[in-house]
This record gives structure tokens, sequence and C-alpha cells, in this order.
């Protein structure tokens, strides 16, 4: 009986840095001080939770909602749009500042509605801790609560329990665990006590003797010693890795408080010069303060945040119409960036589902079509002369747990997918089963690697045998063997036989698929033990067959594969898996580059990391802190990353990547982690949802470039007529500002918003990481295009006072030339280099109803007396009418001109580049 330390600080803690998986068992409990067969004392468990705390991992603290709600107000748009409100009520402008601040309160309901929608990854992950456990303690079993083990208690696990922490497995009993969550791991793993060699640090999907906290127990039984609680666990270190990852600012945000800064920028210098030019000429303080809100107002782009936010949400409705839900809608827009995705393989890129794909007998070979648990599919005999597959497949539906019901599969998905294969051969797996009633079973045990199941039988003379049907790992069974069935015939399995199984082995496994293999045994009825040593009567088998299943991939993956090729994305795949299988996959569906594992990839410098990352296209046997580093690699290399995932172990990467994408099959974790969910598990929905990513931003860059060229035309004409005096300094009063924000630009935002794709667009480069949309040419046509706009409005305001007696109405000439003006720009803004003189300008009919009505509302303003009222404008006859016109048919001109020029420079600099 061991001895138990007599202090608290005796008592080893597990930590990262223990490596309980080289420990043999009895190692392992001498260290912690514990004796398996008693467990430990009451005495020891209280000061243990006293000294170390409970078995929990940390809850991420709750941000109160009134600090959620202040939070909405960081923006520079929102501090701007609350300034403006502020001046505003400073000088009893009451509608205005009424205005500007519940635009202010509408922006932060939206933010906070997006918020609510993302539950913390980690408490996500807490939720998921197992309630119960059953320990061994005084010599005593009992269930307790999972927070109150502590390290050194020793835990019962049967099949349907969840692994409560982590823990060496001191006894296992044909102990299988799913730890796909953690590991990625596409099939239970089997567990057994044998220690691992010590050299180097494994991966937990390669720690055959440790269990780890909430992996559900598949099969069998066993027994472990806790050597992590809490945030010392697998589970909690991913945990500490979400609470370290930050999420990145979506690359459309970066850009509105860029174009915030700069346009506000703008705005404040025209100002100082307002109220500098102001003050020399004598005008009031208030004349001055009552122009300088017309310039805030007229230079604040208040509809730009809820146009947005409109656009944005219809394209996330619209995605998740196609299975691809956005939980935050600035992740609309990221997709549009994405240059690297980095994909996981099992029920992503593939069906998760295995399939029989090849079954080879000493003297034939048989070839499986169909995909998939579906039932559709045929068995082609391509070599041989067997009159049949029967006797080959027989040992995989005996030696069988599993059932298929309405044609899906119950029980082990190795097993469903061996009775399809029978289903496909035309074999009645019920009637087969019942004509063989089963006497015993040898479960399956990763120290012997196949199951076996004993059954009444007669043989050829019609004798009462007791036939022993094996299945299991190709190796395992082919090493137990003695005879082979060829043809009907009983041979000897010798070397010739022997070396063209292990070549056939040799060659399935490289090409990534799973090998089995069959054989029987007959055994004397009168001489069989049901009870006695099972193991002992698998020798001497006859061989019957082998067959290779892989998980197949997805029929569409390949063509998504390639259609993000062409869209200039560098797709990777990333496993839990061995490399062999997941570069067998690659190949399949076209994914290039050499395949490495996590472990030699995390084993390189950062530079080297940099230098190679270009030739990876798979990277296997992956563990967390490894897809986080590959994220991480490709971000510092200029490429913006979506990470799919679906298990706890995915999070952390999900959350670091540019955009993180989970399975709706996945965890709760994974989910609360993503940005979006694939309700199919799709890698075409992927690269679907990239492209409309792609179609909404480009259109979000046209309204971006309309607004620009709106802000920057409002600046010049206050500056304008600030320096020269016209109109004392204010060319359009606070409402007419208004008007055009909310009524012309808002209008031809959500028609830009909602414009068609425009050709070509997939076939063009991913934007780089944070290059701007206020590109040069950009900024040169909106500050061209703007000036020639300001000059118009200038120069018909002084027309109106000079050759028609009145500012205001030379300000309503302006007034209705202005909207004129922006209904060109926004077929204009529709491309930066397309002309607008083509049939295809009028190919969309939001645009084209949207501009019919400005035209109506341009006449409308000056000629009914209630917007007349509202507006301030004055009423303009047909030959005043006709200037506006004029103007707006001079910037065409103009426009289209540069566009011209732009047109052959860049067709000079192509044929000098050819």
């Amino acid at each position: 009986m061991a001895v138990q330390p007599d202090s608290v600080a005796e008592q080893p803690r597990a930590s990262q840095d223990d490596v309980w998986y080289t420990r043999s068992p009895e190692d392992a409990v001498q260290a912690l001080g514990v004796d398996p067969a008693v467990g430990l004392a009451a005495s020891r468990v209280a000061e243990l939770l006293a000294a170390h705390g409970p078995n929990a991992l940390p809850e991420e603290a709750r941000t109160p909602a009134w600090r959620r709600f202040l939070d909405q107000y960081g923006s520079y748009m929102q501090i701007v749009l609350v300034v403006a409100a502020v001046v505003s009520l400073f000088i009893q402008e009451w509608t205005t500042a009424v205005l500007l601040l519940a635009l202010t309160l509408l922006n932060a309901v939206v933010g906070l509605r997006q918020e609510g929608k993302a539950e913390s990854a980690m408490n996500a992950l807490k939720s998921m801790m197992k309630a119960t456990a059953r320990v061994r303690r005084e010599g005593m079993e009992a269930e307790i609560p999972a927070e109150r083990l502590v390290v050194g208690d020793i835990v019962l696990v049967s099949a349907g329990d969840q692994v409560p922490a982590d823990g060496r497995i001191i006894e296992a009993s044909a102990l299988q665990i799913d730890e796909s969550a953690l590991t990625g791991e596409s099939v239970p793993a089997a567990k057994d006590t044998g220690a691992l060699p010590a050299g180097r640090r494994l991966p937990p999907g390669d720690q055959t003797d440790m269990a780890f906290m909430n992996t559900p127990v598949t099969h069998g039984s066993g027994l472990l010693v806790v050597t992590a609680i809490g945030a010392d666990t697998e589970l909690g270190k991913i945990s500490g890795m979400l609470a370290a990852t930050e999420k990145e600012v979506p690359p459309l945000t970066k850009e509105l408080d860029r174009l915030t800064l700069w346009i506000t920028g703008a705005a404040g210098l025209t100002m100082i010069v307002m109220f500098a030019l102001g003050r020399s000429r004598d005008q009031e303080w208030d004349v001055l303060f009552v122009s300088a809100v017309s310039l805030a107002i007229a230079a604040i782009p208040e509809a730009l945040p809820t146009v947005t936010q409109a656009i944005l949400s219809v394209g996330s409705i619209n995605l998740a119409r196609r299975n691809a839900i956005v939980k935050e809608l600035p992740s609309v827009e990221t997709l549009a960036f994405t240059s690297a995705i980095n994909s996981d393989k099992t029920g992503t890129l593939t069906m998760n589902q295995m399939t029989v794909v090849e079954v080879i007998g000493p003297t034939d070979r048989y070839t499986v079509s169909g995909t998939g648990y579906g039932l559709e599919g045929k068995v082609h005999h391509a070599a041989g002369s067997s009159a049949g597959i029967e006797d080959a497949i027989l040992p995989y539906v005996v030696a069988s747990d599993a059932k298929l019901v309405d044609g899906a599969v119950v029980g082990d998905p190795t097993e469903g997918a061996l009775l399809v294969l029978a289903h496909k051969a035309g074999l009645d797996t019920d009637a087969t089963r019942e004509r063989l009633p089963r006497l015993a079973t040898l479960p399956f045990d990763p120290g012997y690697k196949l199951m076996a199941t004993f059954h009444s039988a007669l043989d050829a003379a019609g004798r009462p045998v007791v036939r022993c049907f094996v299945k299991g790992a190709a190796p395992a069974v082919t090493a137990r063997a003695a005879t082979a069935l060829a043809a009907g015939e009983t041979v000897p399995w010798d070397a010739g036989l022997r070396g063209r199984a292990e070549s056939a082995i040799e060659r399935m496994g490289g090409e990534g698929r799973r090998v089995m293999a069959a054989a029987t045994r007959d055994l004397d009825a009168a001489a069989f033990d049901a009870d006695g040593d099972l193991l002992g009567y698998v020798t001497e088998l006859r061989m019957s067959s082998l067959v290779a299943m892989v998980d197949p991939p997805r029929e569409q993956s390949k063509a998504a594969v390639a259609d993000a090729r062409a869209a200039h994305i560098r797709v990777r795949l990333v496993t839990g898996d061995d490399v062999t299988t997941g570069a067998a996959i690659a190949r399949q569906i076209g994914i290039p580059g050499e395949a490495v594992l996590g472990a030699d990839f995390a084993a390189l410098s950062e530079q080297e990391r940099l230098d190679r990352i270009d030739a990876i296209g798979v990277v296997g046997r992956v563990a967390p802190e490894h897809k986080v580093l590959l994220a991480d690699t490709l971000k510092k290399k200029g490429d913006v990353v979506a990470m799919t995932g679906d298990g706890v172990n995915d999070a952390p990467a999900i959350k670091a990547a540019d955009i993180g994408i989970a399975m709706g099959s996945g965890t709760d974790v994974a989910k609360s982690a993503g940005r979006m969910i694939l309700a199919d598990d799709d890698f075409a929905t992927i690269v679907y949802a990239v492209e409309q990513g792609r179609t909404i931003y480009d259109n979000l860059t046209k309204y971006i470039r309309f607004v620009l060229l709106l802000l920057v035309t409002f600046v010049l004409t206050f500056l304008g007529a600030t320096v020269l005096n016209i109109a004392a300094g204010e060319p359009f009063t606070p409402p007419q500002v208004l008007w055009i924000h909310f009524v012309v630009n808002a209008s031809f935002g959500f028609a830009l918003g909602f414009d068609q794709e425009s050709p070509g667009l997939m076939g063009r480069r991913p934007r780089p990481r944070g290059e701007s949309v206020l590109t040069r040419p950009v900024l040169v046509t909106v500050g061209l295009a703007g000036l020639a706009i300001t000059c118009g409005l200038l120069g018909l305001i002084k027309l109106g006072q000079a050759h028609f007696g009145s500012i205001e109405t030379g300000r309503s000439i302006a007034f209705t030339a202005f909207a004129l003006c922006l209904t060109v720009a926004a077929f204009e803004c529709r491309s930066e280099t397309e002309s607008v003189l083509t049939p295809s300008t009028f190919d969309s009919r939001q645009m084209n109803r949207v501009a019919a009505a400005q035209l109506v509302l341009a006449v409308l303003v000056t000629q009914l007396d209630g917007f007349r009222r509202l507006l301030g404008t004055t009423s303009i006859d047909a030959r005043q009418f006709g200037w506006a016109l004029l103007t707006a048919v001079a910037l065409v001109l103009l426009w289209e001109l540069g566009k011209l020029l732009v047109r052959r420079s860049r067709a000079a600099v192509s044929r000098d580049a050819r």
C-alpha cells in the first residue's frame, strides 16, 4: 500500500511540465501518494481542495450592460456625432441635435445586438464541464460533483461516461475514448496502460495511456488516477489560450475609422479658416457658430453607419439562406479580404463517413462504388476467379455490433461502413447473423488490435463447429494467419501470399486509406470454453480478405478548392489525423504543397516558418497551439486568414483567425469562438461566402467612394464659400445638408450596396491586409470630381445673387444641381474605369429606381410649398433649372474624359509589360 504524504506541500501538483504518459502506472500512483485499491482519505481531499481549489475552469467576467452600452460610443464616428449634437444644443439647433443623438442611439443599439449574439467561448467551455464523477475514496466507491475532484483521486470510467479530469490510465479493458473534440482525430482513440517512451513531448492525440477532461468513453472501461484538474488540464490550457487570444478588428471598421479621422481633420481645418476669416470680417459669433454646425453636419457621414449596417445585415441574411450563419456583421466584409483558408479535413472537405473502396483476397480484387453511408453503389469484380465476394467479407458482418436502420448507421462508424459494403454485395446482414448464433465475444483491445466473435456453425462436412470470425488492423490479423481462402479453397499462407498482402497494405496505406483484415477459424465445439481465454483461440487463422476504407472527399470539395484557387485564395488542409491521410485527401481535391507534422512546423524558427509557409499545403497531427501558430504566421505574411474547426481544440485558432468558421455540427465552444457558423459543414459554402463577401465589400467600396465624394464636396464648398465670402460662408443650411445626407446619399447608398456583382470579381486578387480603400486613384478621382462640383455649386450661388437677384435663388439652384450631380456620381462610382456611356450602366433596377426618384425630387424640392418651407428653398423656373442640369452634364463629360485617360494609360502600361 502506498504511503500518502503528510503535508500538502509534498503533494505533487500536475502541470504542463509533468510528463505522466512516460511513467508506469505504479510510478504514477506512487508519485501521487495514493493506493488505487483504496483511494484518497477524506482529510487529504479537504487539504488539497483548500490548497488548489476546485476542478473548474476560470469563468470570464461579464461586462455590465451599462459598460457595454458606453463602449459603443468609443468609435470615432460616435464621438464626432455626439460632439456635433452638443454644439447644436449649445446654439439651440434643437431639431438637428435630437436627430444626431437619435443616430448615436441607433448605432449603439445595433452594436449591442451584435455583441449579444456572441456568447463567450470561455464560458461555453466551462458549461461543458461534467457534473459528476465516480471515485474511489477510503476504499469506497462514490459519485461526487466533478468539481470536487483533486489530483490523486482514483476515478472509474466506462462506456457512456465523460472523463471528468485529466488522468493517467492505470487499468483498461477494451477502453476507447472519443477525443475528436480535443485532438481532431476522426475515430475513437484506443487506450491502454503501457508507458510511452520519454524523449520528446507528445501531443494529446498520441498519449495512448492518458485520458482527458470532457472526452466521452465510447467502449470498454478503465481506472485512472487524476493528474491535472481545472486550468491545468488540456481543456484548461485551451481556456487559457482563448483568454490570451484577441479578436481582430475587421478591415471595414478600420477603414471607417480612418475615413472619419480624415474627413474630421479636413472639416476642423476648414472651421479654423472659417472662424479666422469671419472674425476678420467682423461677423457675429452666433452666425459663425451656425455656419460651423452646418459644416460639421455636412462633413459627418451621418447615414454611413446606418447604410453600412443595413447592407451587411441583408448580406448576412442571404448567407444564412446558404447555410453560412454570420454572428458579427463586420465578418461579412472580412470574407472579402480572405486570402488563406486553413480547413479542417473531417466533415468539411470530407463526408465524415467511412467508405469501403477496395477489397483484396488472396486471388481476387474488388472495387466498390458509392460514397458514405448511402446504400447506392456496386461491387465490381476487377480481378480473380472466385464465384462471389460473400465468403471474403462475411467476418466483417458477423464480428460486428453495428446495425443499419432505415439506411442510417447505428453503432461504430467503421463497422457501419462494412455493413454498407455487405449491402452493396447483396448480403442479407440480419439473415446471416440469425443463421450464425453468437456464443461469445472477444471485444476489440488496443493491445491486440482486433475483435473476434464465436458462433455455432456447420463445417463443410455438416459437423457442428464453433466458428471464430475475426476482424481488425491488417498487421495484427495477418500475423496470426496460417492459411488463406482462395477461390473457395484453403491454401497455405506462404511467403508469396504474405508478401502480396504486405505490398497491398503498404500501397493502400500510402493512399491515405485505413486497411483492415478479416479471417476465420473453425474450433471443436466440444472443447470450446466460452468463458475461457478467448484470445488463445485467435491463432492459425484462415485469411479472408483485406479491405481499404477512406473518409471520401465531398463531391463538391474539388470544385470548391479550384474556385478558391482561381480567386487567388490559398487553401491548406489542417488535420488531427496523420500526415499521410491528409496528404492523400489533399491530392484528390487539388490542394498543392508539402505535408508536415504540426510539431515539426512549431519547431521551426519564426523566420523559417515565414520562408516555408508558402510551400506547405497539409499540416497533420496538429495541436491547438500549432493551429494558432499557423494562423499567426500567415497573418505576418500579410494574409487574411479564415480558419475552420469543430472541436474544443480548434477554438483558440478560430478566435485568432481573421474569420473564424465553426462547423454547425461542432462543439458550442467552437461556435462561440467563431464569427461564422457553417450549418452544412461544407467547404463549398465557405467559398460561396467568400464570393458573397467580395460582392458586398465591392459594393460597399462603391458607396464609400460615393460618400467620400459627397464629404469632399461639402468641405470644399464650405471652405470656398468662406474664402470667397459667398453666402456668408454658409452655402447650404442644416436642413438642406441633412436632406442631401439622408434622402440623396442614403438612397444611393442602399442602391450601390445591393448592386450586382462586378464582372470578373472572383478573378481578382484579394485586397492585401491593411490596404486602404482610399487608394491614390480614388483620392485623385474624388478630389478632382469634388473640386469640379464645388466650382459649379459656388458658381451657381454667385449666379443667383448676380443675375437673379437673390442668394436664396442661387442656393436653390445649387441645391438642385447638387442632387443631380450626385445622381451622376452614383453611376460613375460603380466602376473606377468603366464608362457609363454604355447600356450596362442601367442594368441595376435599384439604381434606376433611385435615380428616377431623385430626378423627380430635384424638381419638387423647389416647386412644392411644403418642401420649400422644410428646406428653405425658393421656386426656380425652367431656365434656372437648366443651369443646374448643365452642371450635371458638365460633370459627366469631365468624369468620362478622366476615365478615358486612365484606360489608355493602363493599356499602354500593359503593352509595355508584354
